[in-house]
Formats: structure tokens, sequence, C-alpha cells
């Protein structure tokens, strides 16, 4: 990591740092408040970790931080997102690990993609092949991000939750490693689909698009919108990009097959593969 951010990261950190012991709280006390792992706080205070808008302010109001001194903070988390990542940055936290981080934080999640399946749908071993993919990406990184991912994903069991995913059927259909895996992927999606917490929706190729999908994304409540990128995650926090992020969130769903429809649909692509293991196994 560039030695400028990383001086950046650490002052941010030892601010934050500092504003929590002199509110007399522990990282886990900060942690629950906030609403966020405590694997958060601790990174975020050790400059491990660039916080998104949404953790920061989570934080900040945890803390029960002034006006001028939450604007501080925020002018240091500004600081740091000037100066741009590093190819050491992207070996130390392959692409994905910022959304995984958002995720934990927010009540309602809505994403969609068109290429790759959502963060919070991946099995181990696909998420891998996810990590792996990133630029500079080291086995350690690539092992304690996928540990991450999986962790996060025990939030869709939660009550008081709620996650949309809305995927175009060419998700489906883009696969990596081999067939077995994504048999595998194919009945975690079936058992998530089934949780009351869950909306699993899909664009089946019959259908025409309502608009022409750029890149995937994740809605975290009203508060950020989190777009991944080959070499790392951009997350919006103005209210104008979300309102728009939502409607076209909103015109996808409305395109998508859910239900009975969507399980008989996993149901044949899943026999497709299965057909392309036996063949391969001959």
């Amino acid at each position: 990591m560039g030695s400028e951010r990383q001086q950046r990261m650490k002052a941010l950190g030892a601010r934050l740092r500092g504003l929590r012991s002199a509110a007399g709280l522990t990282g886990a006390v900060l942690a629950q408040r906030a609403g966020v792992g405590q694997p958060t706080v601790s990174k975020v205070e050790n400059g491990r970790m660039v916080p998104s808008p949404d953790v920061l302010g989570r934080l900040s109001r945890a803390l029960d931080l002034d006006e001028l001194t939450a604007l501080e903070v925020r002018d240091l988390l500004v600081a740091v997102e000037a100066v741009p990542d590093s190819v050491e940055a992207s070996a130390e936290a392959p692409a994905g690990t910022v959304l995984d981080d958002a995720v934990r934080s927010a009540r309602l999640i809505r994403s969609f993609q068109c290429v790759v399946l959502p963060a919070m749908l991946q099995s181990a071993e696909y998420a891998r092949h996810v990590f792996v993919s990133s630029p500079n990406a080291t086995p350690e990184a690539v092992g304690r991000a996928v540990a991450m991912r999986v962790e996060r994903q025990s939030l869709l069991y939660e009550p008081g939750r709620e996650s949309v995913f809305v995927l175009t059927e060419a998700v489906l259909r883009t696969w990596p490693g081999s067939p077995s895996l994504m048999l595998a992927q194919f009945d975690r999606l079936l058992a998530v689909e089934s949780l009351s917490t869950v909306r699993l929706g899909v664009i089946p190729w019959r259908r025409s698009v309502p608009a022409m999908p750029r890149h995937g994304f994740t809605l975290c409540d009203q508060q950020s919108v989190v777009v991944e990128t080959f070499r790392g995650e951009q997350v919006l926090d103005d209210s104008a990009e979300i309102a728009a992020y939502e409607e076209t969130f909103r015109c996808f769903e409305e395109a998508a097959i859910f239900g009975r429809e969507v399980r008989q649909l996993l149901l044949q692509v899943m026999q497709e593969f299965r057909e392309m293991e036996d063949f391969a196994t001959r």
C-alpha cells in the first residue's frame, strides 16, 4: 500500500480510536451500537481498512459526535480516498471486501447482477474464483476474503433483515471452475430462495431487459450503492445517485420472475449442468 495512503488511513483510525476511548467505549460496544462487525472497528482503527461513508456515519452517530467533530472525521476519510490504491493494496484486499462490510451494516439489501452471482449468494468455492480473479491477489488474502464473505452470509437468516436479489439468466450460465461447482452453487440458491427474508428473481433470456445492464450494483438501505469493478469497489452515497440506482433496480425487479417460476428455471439450468458433468466423466 502506498505510504501516503497508509499514513492517512492510520490518521483516521487513530482519531476514531481516540474518540472511542474518550467516550469510554470498547470496540465491541461501539460495533454493536453502530451495527457493524467488531473486526470492522478494529481494522479501521488500526489503519488496515477504509470505511465506507455509510460505516463512518454509523460510527460517528454511535460515538455521538458533534457536528464539527463528525465533519473532521469525514474530511479525514476524504483525504484517504483522494490517494489512489497501489498494487500492494489490491493484493492485500481483493475486490469485494468493501462490499462485504457495507452489507454487514445494512438492514435492506437490493442487489442486481448481470454476470457474477451476488456476494451474499456465493458458495465458498465460487467466491474463491471471484477473489482469485482480482489483480495481484495472494492466496493468503483470498483465503481471508472468502472466510469473510461466508461469515457475512449468515445475515441472510437474521430476522428484521430483507434481501432482494435480481439476476439476469446470464449469471446462472456464466460459471467458473467445473459443472460440479455450479451444481453445489445451485443447491445453495434453491435453499436461499426458500427463506422468508430473501426474494430471488431472475430475468429470463426470453424477456427483454428494461435497460441495458452495464454493471452490477448493490443498494445498502437507502444510504449507499456499491459498484464492483475489476480492481476494487466504488461506494456512492450521493442522494441523486442512490435514487437513480433505486429506480434502475425497480425496473429490473419488475422484469424478473420469482417464486415457483424462478425455482423451475433454477432446476432446469441445474439439470443442464448435471448433463455436462455426466458428459465430462464419460
